[in-house]
């Protein structure tokens, strides 16, 4: 088992990295860490014993990252959760924008740590 998480360059990708870390250690288990920003990643200090690998985001600038974050779900049998960061969204955006995490959410096929950030 593995846990996946999908870090933006945003406060919700780093409270769903903290997030993720903490699982895979509860779970005792490896980490998998999706940059889906376009610049390198700043990984914090990583507690010892936990395995982690870093995978980016390929293909052309403007790729759909929530195709990035479905692919490497596909692409990887051993990844059993998915940690992700959500933002507070007023009803109006709701209905009217759709989200990356919503996106995720609603296609992911496994699992899902959403940790949500006001």
């Amino acid at each position: 088992m593995t846990v996946l998480v999908a870090v933006g360059d945003s406060r919700e990708g780093q409270a769903a990295l903290d997030a993720a870390i903490a699982e895979a250690q509860k779970l005792n288990t490896g980490l998998v860490v999706l940059n889906l920003s376009l610049s390198p990643l700043q990984l914090p200090s990583i507690p010892d014993g936990l395995e982690v690998r870093t995978a980016e985001r390929h293909g052309a600038e403007d790729r759909d990252p929530v195709d990035a974050v479905l692919d490497e779900i596909a692409n990887d049998n051993a990844i059993e959760r998915l940690v992700i960061g959500l933002k507070r969204r007023r009803p109006i955006g709701k209905a009217i924008l759709g989200s990356i995490s919503q996106r995720i959410l609603l296609e992911a096929e496994i699992p899902i740590l959403a940790v949500k950030v006001n």
